[in-house]
């Protein structure tokens, strides 16, 4: 599944048809601040503000769009989109960024494939503390059913974590929640997922919070999820396993990562542009 003429049409509209592409859809360790915190803290540059907010909003909207195949921009996305009311110039450069990202695949999309088993498996992540504005985290989370990828989300998180274990559990909860809905719409489908769902986390304390039968001080800003989750692993629903952080995908949906680690996640999401075969 790709949206290949609606990227080349959003290309062209901007006038970028001739731009360098860019390799990754945002720059690492990229830290963005709105126009009040910037205020906030005292810092004012009368150059900063986008004199024309709803270029900027046309553009995240289109973008919005185009996420529906690609997962790979959807952290670009949903960062840059907490800015449409008041952008900065640099916000709608780092828009543009993403666009030029997309102009060196347009067609790279979702492939769903007929191989390979039907059972569901998940990855899911966080980053910990990452808004500088509001030091809220970031969950990121992908589904596959088989190898192809179905589902995924990257989203801030509506609380403030203590600790990174607390991000990564409520990451968990938001990716368990979507197993159990997927399961229950797949077997309305006639999908029957007899085996547990697999869920990949590179957390270990997390994983342990996870199998931990004790509530602790750590755990009681986090019970109900605690409870949630703990509930679907004893009725065998769930099955959780620890991945490296490397190898996990959902990290492409928490932040922005280096050429080649984003190159290598893209590559394990499954996607793939079927207008330009590897060689």
């Amino acid at each position: 599944m790709n949206q290949r003429k609606y990227a080349l049409e959003l290309i062209n509209d901007l006038g970028l048809t001739n731009a360098k592409p860019s390799n990754t859809p945002l720059e690492q360790n990229l830290k963005m601040t709105s126009l009040e915190y910037d205020a906030a803290l005292d810092i004012h540059d009368a150059d900063t503000k986008l004199e024309d907010a709803s270029i900027y909003q046309r553009l995240i909207g289109r973008l919005l769009y185009l996420t529906n195949t690609r997962p790979d921009i959807a952290f670009g996305v949903h960062h840059l989109s907490q800015f449409m009311q008041i952008p900065k110039k640099e916000h709608y450069e780092d828009a543009l960024r993403i666009v030029r990202y997309i102009k060196k695949n347009q067609g790279k999309g979702i492939f769903l494939t007929a191989e390979g088993t039907t059972d569901l498996h998940a990855y899911c992540d966080s980053d910990w503390a990452s808004c500088n504005m509001t030091r809220k985290s970031v969950t990121g989370y992908c589904v596959k059913l088989g190898n192809s990828l179905i589902s995924w989300k990257s989203k801030k998180q509506n609380t403030i974590s203590r600790s990174s274990a607390e991000a990564e559990y409520r990451s968990m909860a938001n990716t368990v929640a979507k197993l159990v809905w997927l399961k229950g719409l797949l077997a309305k489908l006639g999908v029957k997922i007899s085996k547990p769902m697999l869920l990949h986390c590179d957390n270990q304390a997390a994983l342990q919070i996870a199998s931990n039968s004790v509530f602790h001080e750590r755990t009681k800003h986090i019970e109900i999820d605690c409870h949630f989750i703990r509930e679907k692993i004893q009725k065998g629903d769930v099955e959780t396993k620890h991945i490296s952080t490397n190898e996990q995908m959902a990290d492409l949906l928490t932040k922005g990562l280096s050429i080649p680690q984003h190159k290598y996640l893209v590559t394990k999401l499954g996607m793939k542009d079927i207008f330009h075969p590897p060689t």
